[in-house]
């Protein structure tokens, strides 16, 4: 069942890859050429190429001494420096087939989002929204913003997350709410999360790089300036989010940016027992808008590998089970977490949830007991996270990965993986489908590399050999 539904995954989106070569009907769906002859009468599509055949559940497992054999060698490439921990496990079986210190703890980046996410997955599940409301506050036309960790909300139609909550349609709903009452000032209030907005073991200038912003329970677009993703950094980011966001709203509601301040909202008055709290009345609602599912929010962190989106997410952890939301409280909350689920959490130190901290470590070994996990369908929310991993030569971090050499493109389509990079330190963890159909977990954890380039080379190279291997 596990590689049956890893193939179905792979197979759509090779198949994907067809399709934008030669795009069939679709072309003509979408051509303003009403002349173009139709799809019936084209000639046939070609079958497929051996490699978009489905492979079949019952592919013969390689041997731990195949394995060996095939990436040995590659495990110890000079271009991954001294120390390279590593973690091969078949998903089906649960057995190791290889392993290199696999559980000792080594700087992981960004695979750290691995566990973000399926910590955040176990706790409020695929389906939980996240809510940003409007309130009255206490002078008559205040309204106060309530952040609600949604780090995806826009400002309106063009923001950059697919069916991101809005403030336009928060403050049409406020304006309604208020009737003949005029709006008069915008308070912020972001105390959902507590404690420092930047995270401990992180380098100097990340955020004036754009890799990240400040973590604030309420924000625009991930803090960014402007609705625009940029892979390798650049991304200009509000030096206060929250309060640009709520510059923002005021604006909507026709209020100069200078009508904002920051603050909380007040306490909701109970009401009486035989009635209705006053409409209007301090703390009563004004409107409220929701956030997709969480399951495609994590998709976007795990695919593009959000420093932002992580950080929000892991104090869902922290909320979900009465922690703190701060950078300590999510990293506690997420460890809990990986002990209620069977994982040998002491392999595992966190100062943050999107990897940027220099102090986390992580172990090659319980990254791939996460994942075997999750592909095991003994926790069915889990395998959630698979939609959102980057797909070798096709999406996210991995979409101009597994080109170079050219011995590395037979990953392409069959490798699912997070990567990981920071100064000296280069990872990669996911799955791929070998030539026999079987699925593998796999976890590189290299932290005294080189040269980025020549080591992310040398780790793909890993995983397409374990691709074309049938290593029994």
């Amino acid at each position: 069942m596990v590689v049956s539904l890893a193939i179905l995954i792979f197979v759509v989106l090779t198949a994907g890859t067809v399709l934008l070569v030669r795009p069939g009907p679709v072309d003509d769906w979408l051509s303003d050429d009403p002349a173009r002859p139709s799809a019936a009468a084209r000639t046939p599509e070609p079958a497929p190429s051996p490699v978009l055949v489905a492979a079949g559940a019952g592919g013969a497992a390689p041997t731990a001494a195949g394995v060996e054999a095939a990436i040995g060698a590659l495990v110890d490439a000079p271009a991954l420096g001294s120390r390279v921990n590593v973690s091969v496990v078949d998903a089906a079986t649960g057995e190791a087939l290889y392993e290199k210190n696999a559980d000792t703890k080594t700087t992981p980046a960004s695979t750290t989002k691995l566990l973000t996410a399926a910590t955040v997955l176990a706790t409020r599940g695929p389906a939980h929204r996240l809510s940003t409301r409007a309130v009255a506050g206490a002078e008559p036309g205040e309204v106060v913003l309530i952040g609600g960790g949604d780090p995806s909300l826009a400002v309106d139609g063009d923001g950059l997350f697919p069916g991101a909550a809005r403030l336009d349609k928060l403050a049409e709903q406020v304006k309604k709410s208020l009737g003949a009452q005029e709006p008069t000032r915008v308070v912020v209030d972001t105390s959902l999360f507590t404690g420092p907005e930047t995270g401990p073991g992180w380098e100097d200038g990340l955020i004036a790089e754009g890799q990240v912003a400040r973590i604030q329970a309420l924000m625009t677009d991930g803090g960014r300036v402007e609705p625009v993703h940029h892979e390798f950094g650049g991304d200009e980011r509000f030096a206060d989010p929250a309060l640009a966001a709520g510059r923002a709203f005021a604006a909507q509601l026709g209020l100069p940016g200078t009508a904002v301040r920051e603050g909380k909202a007040p306490a909701a008055a109970e009401p009486a027992a035989s009635s209705a709290p006053a409409a209007g009345g301090p703390g009563a609602e004004l409107g409220v808008v929701q956030s997709p599912p969480l399951v495609h929010v994590l998709d976007w962190m795990l695919e593009q590998s959000d420093n932002v989106l992580a950080e929000a997410l892991a104090r869902q952890v922290a909320l979900a089970t009465g922690k703190e939301a701060s950078f300590a409280g999510a990293a506690e909350a997420m460890r809990a977490e990986l002990t209620k689920l069977g994982l040998p959490a002491d392999q595992a130190e966190l100062s943050d949830a999107s990897g940027l901290s220099l102090d986390n470590r992580i172990s090659p070994g319980l990254l791939t007991d996460l994942l075997a996990l999750a592909a095991s369908g003994k926790q069915p929310a889990l395998g959630s996270m698979f939609g959102g991993l980057p797909v070798a030569g096709w999406s996210g971090t991995l979409r101009s990965r597994f080109a170079e050499p050219a011995g590395n493109q037979v990953g392409q389509g069959l490798v699912r993986a997070k990567t990981g990079s920071l100064t000296g330190v280069n990872a990669i963890s996911g799955n791929l489908i070998t030539k026999d159909g079987r699925l593998l977990v796999f976890a590189v954890l290299a932290d005294a590399t080189g040269e980025t380039g020549a080591a992310r080379q040398a780790l793909d190279r890993i995983a397409a050999k374990l691709v074309t291997c049938g290593c029994q």
